[in-house]
């Protein structure tokens, strides 16, 4: 039965969010806020719910390692295998704003986090993240937040290759509202069937709680951008898959991981610091892939692709005491 709570987890934080994106952006839409706000805003966080629900709701039930891998894990898959697939299916294009504004800034936002890490590991002998971390990564966001949206606004009045969404729908307030307080419970209620279930598995196969975060759950949670990229990259769009996972990758660590651990201190063991460590690594790489190359072709994709498979086989011979308990 747990795997298929699991599911249903899933499927709850997924259409949860799907409701509550549809809701919100139908009351922005009311109050007349325009169609590019909502999608820099309500929709990008609206991607980014599943890993907020999932990584709160271990914070709170003490399997803070879910919380912080869950994160990691989804910014692995997101940049090696979301943006990987697409390149197989079509190159993907960089933008200028890419290379100078939103990729070095998901760089830093990792680089900070291992930063917190380490600062409250000297502090109080464990790997975390205190609440005041939080705070300061919620301050981030914010700033990251206004940023994207003048510089948007102000290219948009430029007229430069900016185009609204048309297909937000507006809908009733009270059946918004209703879209609203649905999405949030099935995010909630997912949340909780994701955690509860992972940890029951994991215990099952003697996975740590960091291992099933940085696979199953991560996987899970990073469904809708993989949805999205690939629906994108057939209709010949696939230059948006690169920005959208960058974008969904800052989201995770200022956002998620900043929510959580401002309502609760996240402490996680020193495989997280090496997984972060390896996150900045990968990044860094293809930086100098896209720095190089300009275009994300099929090849570039298949290796983005080998170097994902290569990271889990390593985790996996890691929680397994392959490397004889040593932590590398």
């Amino acid at each position: 039965m747990m795997y298929l709570w699991l599911v249903v987890g899933f499927v709850c934080l997924i259409k949860g969010a799907d409701f509550f994106v549809e809701g919100s952006s139908s009351i922005a839409k009311i109050l007349k806020v325009p169609s590019i706000i909502i999608g820099l805003t309500i929709v990008a966080m609206g991607t980014s719910a599943p890993e907020t629900a999932v990584s709160i709701s271990a914070a709170f039930k003490g399997a803070n390692e879910i919380a912080v891998s869950n994160v990691v894990g989804s910014n692995f898959f997101n940049l090696l295998v979301v943006v990987g697939v697409c390149a197989l299916m079509q190159p993907v294009n960089i933008t200028k704003d890419l290379i100078k504004r939103d990729y070095p800034i998901s760089i830093l936002a990792t680089v900070l986090l291992l930063v917190f890490l380490l600062i409250v590991y000297f502090i109080g002998g464990a790997p975390g993240l205190s609440n005041w971390c939080g705070i300061l990564m919620l301050i981030f966001f914010a700033a990251y937040l206004i940023m994207l949206i003048r510089s948007t606004l102000a290219a948009r009045a430029k007229g430069i290759g900016i185009e609204e969404d048309d297909e937000i729908k507006q809908r009733s307030l009270p059946v918004s509202i209703g879209l609203i307080i649905v999405g949030l419970a099935g995010v909630i209620i997912g949340g909780d069937l994701v955690v509860d279930n992972a940890r029951l598995i994991a215990e099952e196969f003697g996975m740590s709680n960091t291992l099933i975060g940085l696979t199953i759950v991560a996987i899970g949670t990073s469904l809708p951008e993989l949805v999205t990229s690939i629906v994108a990259a057939r209709k010949n769009e696939a230059d948006l898959a690169l920005g959208n996972v960058v974008g969904s990758n800052i989201f995770n660590i200022l956002l998620v991981l900043g929510i959580s651990s401002s309502v609760h201190k996240i402490t996680v063991g020193f495989e997280s610091v090496i997984d972060v460590c390896l996150l900045i690594a990968v990044n860094l790489i293809v930086l100098a892939i896209i720095l190089k190359k300009n275009t994300v072709g099929k090849g570039i994709g298949a290796f983005m692709i080998l170097m994902y498979v290569l990271y889990t086989a390593y985790i996996i011979a890691r929680n397994y005491g392959v490397f004889g308990g040593v932590v590398i």
